[in-house]
């Protein structure tokens, strides 16, 4: 008989996910985060589930694939999303929270769980099997330590896969100059109109705006534009580690990358300045930097998709030039760090286990998702396998047809020879048989299909569902 208890390494946000699942199902959760004894290079605090790159959970209606995961993890009684929910910022349509309340909202309800021990340590290999640590869960990051990920690659029997992801800057509130800068969203997008407007492609993991959001427009002249290009394109970066060699997320590009490959890489890109109406000139700008407010307060705002590896010192002179920053006081530069994650179609199932190891799983970001919700769905569908197989019951696969089900079968199946990380979308769902829908009423469906086959599959699996705070999704638009 497996121990009744579960060991989770990893208290991000797909190690507090997964703790939550367990200790929801009635089993003992011992969750080991070596922080704040031991930090890492982007870490501010010993707090659980800290957010190091963007505060944005991306877009929240189910017109995207993102929006539909989400709803899925709020059936599901996602602390997560619970956490999301009460510090949650203006973003429109979009989800973003106060980084630093969330935080604190997910530790305290983890420490005050009677089923979870979280033990400040780290784990420094994989325990031993004889070490009473399983079943465990290792949801140790992008950021997994040195000694740890060369544990997991011995025991996998190959090399990681790697990438390097950078962070934006954060900008003090009350040094933008309001009077060169304009609120507003693409085509008018709140989430009281976003039904209504055009559907964009669901947004990358680190946040550019796709339509869903209230944010601080910063607008561009063409010389504007084009003297900030030369000065990005001129600017010196800091020194990264076989930087060569380096593989970057496209969906977290460094700003100055995305510059060298052409002067309008950035127009059509995290500073495209479609659906952006400048009430200064009432016509469209040439190009947009967007500024998306970052705590509860108000007081933090971040350059939205303007992750970057420059040294501080040039990211001060050269984002000094978006107009309305000119006096602008950062609370935080922009920054690279190294993110280590898992072939996961080569070591996992779609149950999140090991293959051929029933009683060890890897979640979040490590196990080779893209994105904080990503991660965390991971963890949900980790937790509640690992509570399972402590009690000595069969591990559960969600349907295809659902998000998380999809995101497992990706994971698990993709083509291992060519494997990056990757976020939810429709496209990772199966297709609809038989007459073809197209454009939103085929997203709108597919949603719609989710959320049915979620709900029969929880029913025949006894378990409970919470209301998701969505609208019907066949009333949505």
């Amino acid at each position: 008989m497996p121990d009744s208890r579960v060991h989770i390494i990893g208290g991000g946000l797909a190690g507090c996910e997964a703790a939550w699942q367990a200790a929801r199902l009635g089993v003992a959760v011992t969750l080991h985060e070596m922080r704040p004894g031991r930090s890492t290079p982007v870490h501010k605090s010993g707090g659980l589930a800290e957010l190091v790159c963007s505060n944005s959970f991306r877009g929240d209606k189910l017109d995207n694939a993102v929006g539909v995961l989400k709803d899925e993890m709020r059936r599901l009684g996602s602390i997560v999303m619970r956490a999301a929910e009460a510090t949650r910022v203006p973003a429109g349509a979009a989800l973003a929270v106060d980084r630093e309340r969330f935080s604190a909202e997910v530790t305290a309800a983890i420490t005050a769980h009677p089923l979870i021990t979280i033990v400040r340590d780290e784990v420094p290999a994989l325990p031993a099997a004889d070490s009473g640590m399983y079943p465990l869960i290792v949801a140790t990051g992008p950021l997994t330590s040195d000694t740890l990920s060369a544990s997991i690659q011995q025991f996998v029997g190959r090399e990681h896969l790697s990438f390097y992801d950078a962070i934006s800057p954060i900008v003090l509130a009350e040094t933008i100059d309001r009077t060169r800068v304009f609120r507003a969203s693409r085509w008018g997008r709140s989430l009281g109109t976003a039904q209504h407007a055009p559907i964009e492609p669901a947004g990358p993991a680190c946040g550019v705006d796709d339509g869903e959001g209230d944010y601080l427009n910063c607008p561009f002249t063409k010389a504007e534009y084009d003297a900030f290009y030369d000065a990005l394109t001129h600017a010196e970066s800091a020194t990264v580690h076989d930087f060569d060699t380096a593989t970057f997320f496209e969906g977290c590009l460094p700003i100055e990358v995305m510059a060298h490959r052409g002067r309008d890489t950035l127009r059509f890109g995290p500073m495209k300045p479609v659906g952006l109406t400048d009430p200064a000139t009432g016509r469209q700008a040439y190009a947009v930097v967007q500024l998306r407010q970052d705590t509860l307060a108000g007081d933090h705002y971040s350059l939205v998709g303007f992750q970057t590896q420059l040294k501080w010192g040039e990211q001060a002179r050269v984002l000094r030039m978006i107009p309305g920053l000119e006096r602008a006081e950062f609370v935080r530069f922009g920054m690279v760090h190294r993110n280590t994650y898992i072939n996961g179609p080569t070591v996992l199932r779609d149950t999140w286990q090991v293959r051929g190891r029933d009683d060890l799983f890897f979640a979040g970001q490590v196990s080779g998702v893209e994105g904080y919700v990503e991660s965390a769905a991971s963890g949900l569908m980790a937790g509640i396998n690992a509570a399972r197989v402590a009690r000595g019951e069969a591990p559960l696969v969600a349907p295809r047809e659902t998000a998380l089900g999809a995101l497992a079968y990706y994971v698990s199946h993709a083509d291992p020879a060519h494997y990056q990380p990757t976020n939810v979308t429709f496209g990772i769902m199966p297709a609809f048989e038989g007459r073809v829908r197209k454009g939103r009423d085929r997203k709108v469906a597919l949603a719609a299909r989710a959320i049915e086959q979620l709900t029969a599959w929880a029913g025949q699996q006894a378990i409970p569902l919470a209301e998701s705070g969505h609208r019907d999704v066949a009333h949505e638009g």
